[in-house]
């Protein structure tokens, strides 16, 4: 074989294979597009639409006053159709779009007129049919826009397309927030936003979405979208000048001690709705923000202030009695020597022990009578529930921690005592102000609640009610001690120079205790956590109030740090809760055989004051002017004529109504004495003659 005949094989052999690939590929198309078309188009449908959910505007929370505390607003996002029916004209759009260019520019004034113009330009060589102009623009702004050149040429035909968004604000900033909260993907829920995310969340809607240049997904047919269904409301126990007292307080505390950290709670006796609650921790030097709730998840030592739960048990079981002598200053134990920092009253009574805070007291005490039988001590602790978490409406709680004599880390010898003025053990703030508020609660042990109820479109959906941990934490007796003890603290104790008010009677009890550093134990830097609790008025219990501060560097006794912040809370409270210090009686009409007297004037006033008053009045007269008649069915009314040439009647009349009247006819009132006008210098009924004087003597 030559070499002409090889060549002429191997390209035959080549356009062989060509040809043959060329009829597969022409075989596998007409089998895509007939055989296996639907099936394909179907598919390109799916990676072209889709359905996207749309957010439900999430509900409002609420103060327990109304006040609005969170709440969410649109923020919209403005695309552009550019090929829109009023400006498929190329001509109109050239003339328009430099207009528009300015208008955006100078509104925006993010981006020069030059640069908008050319984005503009840009846009519509493309032939984009949604292209972003603004994102997070306000309603306010968002009407303005509409007016712009090209947009306001109509909903479709000037092509602006707006999304809207929500974002939610809160309009006190940072009153409350960490009760209030937030909820973020991938965060764990903080506050009533992350707890109640259920209800405040609603229901997303849906709706059909289309793929187009550039990756975005431009909604189809907004007829046929499923709406969202908004979310509920939820009506907090907060109130908002309780909350900002609160706060006020204790970052003021927090800065003139220049403390790491702290909070407040103040809570309403009886159902447990919590009013106020602030956390701060030092951001910076005089800086505090709230970044962590201490009041429900802060467990550390509680101090002094639990000695009243110490003393509740001695007195409970007949150990001890109030004017039982004990003495103060030392009490050794095996491997310590426990101190009172104040040093020696000596030897006093338990009432007197109490009021001036003695750990020396209370350990010998509390070791002396349980002893033999330590679980005994601690049985009424846990009969107390205080080793038990309350199931509060918001997450984050922590567990206490009240070790029995079971427990490994129980020294026989040593835990005890120590647990008597409140160490060895773990309670968050708000554990140990709910103790005091079942004292103060005649012995009912309630759980505190943040949340009064939930409502959706003006209709409560789910109430809340206060549920009862304890309904007799110990006997009335008992009770009864432990209430004078606690009120002999601001008297006679602790308190006196920094909490007693000579206005409204205050129950509490000072709490300094020293606090672990890290890992590295109490010995390693001495830190401090100053502490008050307590409630008011004493003889009639409205409020329950703790103050923590932790790590101060100016001073760290309880009454000193701690006392200033109860102090102007309980006394800015107190001021503005009118039931507690005036309570007004309410006058009854039964017996009575007039009715409360009425000064004549305009019949729309007074019958706008008797409907308020549910008073039963008459109005039949026609006349603008009435007065007052009482019968023995109630009220009527009888015209006060009125003619612009004779002197008017003004008696029965105020002062305000008489001048106005006797002045519109010319008249000049002379005026002497107040209230109901008695007596008038020129009769009624006679002639006016303009500018002339007219005595009218009120009484």
């Amino acid at each position: 074989m030559n070499i002409r005949t090889d060549i002429l094989l191997r390209v035959y052999v080549a356009f062989g294979l060509i040809v043959v690939f060329a009829f597969a590929v022409l075989f596998k198309l007409f089998h895509v597009q007939f055989a296996e078309g639907e099936r394909w188009s179907a598919m390109a449908d799916s990676l072209s639409t889709k359905y996207q959910d749309v957010e439900a505007v999430r509900g409002n929370i609420y103060s327990i006053d109304g006040s609005l505390l969170a709440t969410s607003v649109p923020e919209y996002e403005i695309r552009m159709d550019m090929l829109a029916a009023g400006i498929e004209d190329d001509e109109v759009f050239r003339e328009k779009v430099d207009s528009l260019a300015a208008k955006l520019s100078d509104y925006f004034g993010d981006k020069s007129h030059r640069e908008y113009s050319k984005m503009l330009r840009a846009a519509r060589r493309d032939k984009n049919k949604y292209f972003l102009i603004k994102r997070k623009v306000s309603h306010s702004q968002l009407v303005d826009v509409k007016k712009f050149p090209i947009f306001k040429l109509g909903k479709y035909k000037g092509g602006l397309i707006v999304e809207a968004k929500n974002k939610r604000i809160f309009p006190f900033k940072s009153l409350a927030a960490r009760t209030i909260g937030y909820k973020n993907e991938n965060v764990k829920p903080v506050g009533l936003e992350g707890a109640y995310s259920h209800y405040i969340d609603g229901e997303s809607g849906r709706r059909l979405v289309q793929r187009i240049a550039g990756g975005v997904w431009k909604p189809m047919n907004k007829d046929n979208e499923i709406a969202p269904k908004e979310g509920a409301d939820i009506i907090s126990t907060i109130d908002i000048n309780m909350q900002d007292v609160a706060q006020n307080a204790l970052r003021k505390q927090l800065i003139k001690s220049d403390a790491d950290h702290g909070c407040v709670i103040l809570m309403e006796v009886a159902t447990g709705e919590v009013r106020a609650i602030a956390n701060f921790s030092k951001v910076a030097p005089s800086v505090y923000k709230e970044t962590f709730n201490y009041a429900i998840a802060g467990n550390q030592d509680p101090g002094s202030t639990f000695k009243v739960a110490s003393y509740m048990a001695l007195l409970e079981d007949k150990k001890i009695d109030t004017n039982t002598l004990v003495a103060t200053g030392n009490y050794k134990i095996p491997g310590h020597m426990i101190r009172d920092s104040h040093g020696s009253i000596g030897v006093v009574t338990v009432k007197k022990a109490f009021e001036e805070s003695s750990n020396a007291a209370i350990a010998q005490l509390v070791n002396t009578a349980y002893r033999e039988n330590q679980s005994k001590f601690t049985d009424h602790l846990y009969d107390w529930h205080l080793h038990e978490k309350m199931d509060l409406q918001i997450p984050g709680e922590a567990t206490p921690v009240v070790k029995n004599p079971n427990n490994r880390s129980w020294n026989k010898n040593m835990t005890l005592p120590q647990m008597a003025y409140g160490y060895e053990m773990q309670l968050t703030p708000l554990k140990m102000l709910s103790f005091y508020n079942a004292i103060a609660n005649n012995g009912k042990y309630v759980t505190p609640i943040f949340v009064n109820e939930i409502r959706r479109l003006g209709n409560t959906i789910e109430q809340f009610k206060t549920r009862v941990i304890n309904d007799k934490i110990c006997s009335d007796e008992t009770l009864s001690k432990i209430k004078a003890m606690l009120e002999g603290v601001i008297t006679e104790g602790t308190g006196r120079n920094v909490i007693h008010n000579p206005f409204y009677r205050v129950a509490g009890k000072t709490g300094t205790a020293q606090v672990a550093d890290g890992n590295k134990g109490y010995r390693a830097k001495k830190q401090y956590q100053a502490s008050f609790c307590g409630y008011f008025p004493a003889d009639n219990p409205k409020y329950s109030l703790i103050v923590v501060i932790n790590d101060p560097k100016n001073g760290y006794y309880g009454a000193e740090v701690a006392g200033p912040p109860f102090r102007e809370i309980a006394d800015k409270v107190f001021a503005n809760d009118v039931q507690m210090y005036n309570q007004v009686e309410t006058s009854k009409m039964v017996g009575n055989t007039k009715m409360p007297p009425s000064k004549a004037g305009y019949r729309s006033a007074t019958q706008k004051v008797y409907k308020a008053l549910g008073v039963k009045a008459l109005f039949a007269a026609n006349s603008e002017l009435v007065n007052v008649v009482d019968t023995n069915n109630g009220v009527a009314v009888k015209e006060v004529r009125f003619n612009s040439k004779q002197v008017p009647d003004v008696s029965g009349m105020g002062l305000k109504d008489a001048v106005y009247l006797l002045s519109s006819t010319g008249l000049k009132p002379v005026v002497r004495g107040s209230g109901r006008v008695k007596n008038q210098s020129l009769l009624p009924g006679s002639r006016i003659v303009r500018g002339y004087p007219i005595t009218i003597e009120l009484e």
